[in-house]
């Protein structure tokens, strides 16, 4: 008689790095497998809802390529020549170079690098303890949040907004600077809601014609960079008209008068002129939000990854507190809850251990980092070894030719933990085989809602994969990092986190499963005030003084303190006259799912949208190789005529492997580094480039 295989639905977060942190329902077969992979309907923001690639993730933790074993590289840098060792020959070696650099060069020799590939505090910020304890270079992490979150919190006070699960409620719902059917899809499920069940309008405003903007009702296309210009021309539009609540200002608001002033001069026309979107687009958005008292304005990290993003988040902020949505249920703003969490994270990160005086690299800079830019350095030593973790620089990295360059230096020593053979992992010394979620403990919150929750370990990794925890534990013993941290396990490191930040202990979290920490109504729509001193919402933007982040860097004292256009980006001129955004592709998440079939199949090949005049103009055909190119490189994609950007605007939705590309040379050759006021940064999407037809080649599927 055939028995059925024994399956269990277990529970997890998603841990990758998306502001849904999905709430996971997870198939386990014989405790050994997993087979579906569902959203959870109990968890309120999640209900019920994952992305086609999270859904699909069997095909990714039990993928054949998956990395098995600790290998030491055999032949040149980038070769894939490797051969197995055991753990304790490679964390020996690590250990022993790691302590050569020390001796030679000093601690601040030795630079740990990471990022985002899991959001679990345990396994992702664990390595900063031994960063800490060891007096290793620290790391400054710039390539994702930095400027959406000075520039939400300069107005606000702090990076907290209205319950995101009122867009359900919402009459019209304004999203603005994200995709988030390609990138968090539960945003739709809520607005979709509201406009099934209300007749509520969804908005979008973005830089091309997105799987967003297909469903939205209202349509606005714009020049990247563009989006304050844009916003101010409806705040013109909001004064003229007398849909500015000027007593919601006059109580919550710190200089409404001025500001009304500061915008005469910014009209339709002038927005128009500089954002591409017509005068009348401009003052019909103007007036539906103007006469929609529950407008709630979704608002993205893509329009902020620009030389003017902060200013850019600012402006676009300032709207609903013209209108005095916030007042309203189904009002307000929202981007991220980063304050609402206060987790204290000082045993997984080893707060006790810092040295403040151990300097600080940008990690957008890791290109002029290793090939030996002393302003980027500090002016300290080169670096000589590093430890990555939950990244690939490689390939997600600006100025990637300098990225590449400074890899293959043959004095560079790399350790790379990794679930698969990246581009990065191909260019170590070593390469140490990595857990998955679901096979190690950790604890995640949810940046675009309000829930936390532990992940617990489901099934037991393949090979001889560790969780990031486990080797830390064992380079800090072979290091002689001593500090608790190292001494605990993942649980307990969860346990003691939830503790000093008031949550409670690990097992009441369990038994909660996700919990509600969303503050109250009154909160949520600062009712009582913003989180200023004065309490006021802020139009006037003090970029000297931030309620969050390290202030003083890039050009920050030009930088507009009334909403304005801020004209520091990358403009078009003669020698590049197209403006490029590398926006988020669905089937990827930066490299995560690069490997996986599904997603290889959805995405194929790297393309880059022409808007059809711009193509003719360049004898450009769909289906053409064409190469971008600025001063930082060139690189080579297949051209997709499309109608839905702006004239002079290509969009290249990535990130695709390097090898993907025509040539190996992939699109953040093009992408710069320079540091993004006022508190660092990386400006993805803010590219001047030049375009023309190449001699035909074939182009190799991710």
């Amino acid at each position: 008689m055939n028995q059925h295989a024994k399956i269990d639905i277990r529970h997890s977060t998603c841990p990758h790095d998306c502001p849904s942190a999905c709430a996971l329902d997870i198939e386990v077969i014989e405790g050994r497998s997993i087979g579906r992979v569902r959203g959870s309907k109990v968890q309120t923001y999640t209900a019920g809802v994952v992305c086609a690639k999270v859904a699909r993730y069997a095909e990714r933790i039990h993928h054949p390529d998956r990395l098995l074993y600790p290998m030491r590289r055999t032949g040149p840098k980038g070769s894939g020549q490797f051969a197995r060792i055991s753990w304790d020959e490679a964390l020996d070696e690590v250990a022993a170079r790691f302590d050569a650099a020390e001796r030679e060069f000093g601690a601040q020799s030795v630079w740990p690098y990471y990022y985002a590939g899991t959001m679990g505090l345990v396994m992702r910020d664990g390595i900063n303890r031994l960063s800490h304890v060891k007096k290793y270079s620290r790391f400054y992490s710039t390539i994702c949040a930095n400027i959406a979150r000075v520039g939400f919190s300069i107005g606000t006070g702090k990076i907290a907004g209205v319950d995101p699960r009122e867009m359900g409620v919402s009459d019209l719902i304004v999203i603005w600077g994200t995709n988030p059917v390609n990138t968090q899809v539960n945003v739709m499920t809520h607005a979709s809601r509201a406009r099934k069940e209300r007749g509520a309008k969804i908005a979008a405003v973005d830089v091309y014609n997105n799987d967003t903007m297909k469903q939205a009702d209202i349509r606005i296309l714009l020049r990247p960079g563009t989006d304050a210009a844009f916003a101010c021309g409806v705040m013109h539009v909001l004064f003229r008209e007398g849909f500015a609540d000027r007593a919601y200002m006059d109580r919550y608001t710190d200089c409404p008068d001025e500001l009304e002033a500061h915008l005469m001069t910014r009209t339709p026309e002038w927005a128009s002129a500089i954002s591409g979107v017509p005068v009348e687009e401009i003052e019909s958005f103007a007036r539906l939000v103007g006469q929609t008292k529950r407008s709630f304005f979704r608002l993205g990290y893509g329009f902020t990854r620009s030389r003017n993003g902060a200013a850019q988040m600012h402006a676009a902020l300032c709207i609903p507190a013209v209108t005095g949505a916030w007042q309203y249920e189904g009002g307000g703003a929202f981007f991220n809850n980063a304050s609402i969490w206060k987790f204290n994270e000082s045993v997984i990160e080893g707060h006790d251990a810092i040295d403040r005086n151990t300097r600080w690299l940008d990690q957008s800079k890791i290109g002029r980092i290793l090939t030996g830019d002393a302003e980027a350095l500090k002016g300290g030593p080169p670096v000589k070894a590093m430890l990555i973790q939950n990244t690939n620089p490689v390939t997600v990295a600006p100025e990637q030719n300098l990225v590449r360059q400074g890899f293959s230096r043959e004095d560079l020593f790399m350790v790379v933990h990794e679930q698969f053979m990246t581009e990065t992992a191909a260019m170590a010394d070593i390469v140490l085989p990595a857990t998955m979620f679901m096979e190690h403990d950790d604890l995640y919150y949810g940046g675009g809602h309000q829930h936390i929750s532990v992940g617990p370990k489901l099934i037991d990794p393949p090979g001889e994969c560790r969780s990031n925890h486990e080797v830390l534990q064992g380079l800090g013993r072979r290091l002689g990092a001593v500090h608790p941290g190292f001494e605990m396990t993942p649980r307990e490191l969860i346990d003691v986190t939830l503790k000093k930040s008031g949550h409670g202990d690990i097992e009441t979290l369990e038994a909660d499963l996700w919990r509600d920490i969303q503050p109250d109504f009154r909160t949520s729509h600062y009712l009582d005030g913003f989180a200023h001193a004065d309490r006021k919402f802020h139009f006037k933007a003090d970029w000297a003084n931030p309620p969050w982040g390290t202030p003083g860097l890039g050009p920050w004292k030009d930088m507009p303190s009334l909403p304005d256009h801020w004209t520091i980006i990358e403009e078009a001129d003669e020698q590049h006259p197209f403006r490029l955004a590398t926006s988020p592709s669905r089937s990827y998440l930066n490299t995560s799912f690069n490997e996986t079939p599904g997603s290889q199949a959805r995405e194929g090949v790297p393309t880059v949208m022409i808007h059809p005049e711009d193509a003719a103009a360049l004898s450009i055909a769909d289906g053409d190789p064409v190469t971008l190119g600025n001063t930082r490189g060139e690189t080579t994609l297949t051209a997709k005529i499309f109608d839905g950007v702006r004239r002079g605007v290509l969009i290249a939705e990535s990130i695709h492997p390097n090898k993907a590309h025509i040539g190996g040379r992939g699109i953040n050759v093009l992408t710069g580094a320079e540091t993004v006021a006022p508190v660092g940064g990386a400006a993805f999407h803010d590219n001047k480039v030049w375009v023309k037809k190449t001699a035909a080649a074939t182009p190799r599927k991710s």
